[in-house]
């Protein structure tokens, strides 16, 4: 259980560090959207400040995972955010639950791996 870790948060930084690059330098065109969800996403945009922000907090984590510094701090920092992703695409875009799925699981599993780092989180 000492490369599954390892392989798993390569995959995330590699994803989380794709989807920020790609956001901050406008590498791909941005996919139509409709309904419900172009109306959140309008939202988000319509505060200035919350995209940017959480991409840059993904591409801290991104750069975190990728390098194995600071690891178990990036991990909680992280959940908040793969939370929101994951009932975004439950709620709003299912066709992308697949990936949300993973970046969730990916990151409880990570968690998983170093509990006891976190167990006096969780004690009264």
């Amino acid at each position: 259980m000492k490369i599954a870790p390892i392989i798993i948060r390569s995959l995330i930084g590699l994803l989380l560090l794709f989807a920020s690059i790609s956001y901050f330098f406008h590498l791909f065109p941005e996919p139509p959207l409709a309904g419900n969800m172009k109306l959140f996403n309008d939202g988000i945009k319509a505060s200035g400040y919350l995209m940017p922000l959480v991409k840059t907090v993904e591409l801290l984590c991104g750069l975190s995972f990728i390098t194995g510094k600071f690891n178990k701090l990036t991990y909680i920092l992280l959940m908040p955010i793969s939370i929101n992703i994951i009932f975004t695409h439950i709620c709003l875009a299912p066709e992308g639950i697949p990936v949300a799925a993973f970046l969730l699981l990916g990151n409880l599993f990570l968690i998983y791996s170093k509990w006891d780092s976190y167990k006096g989180l969780f004690t009264a």
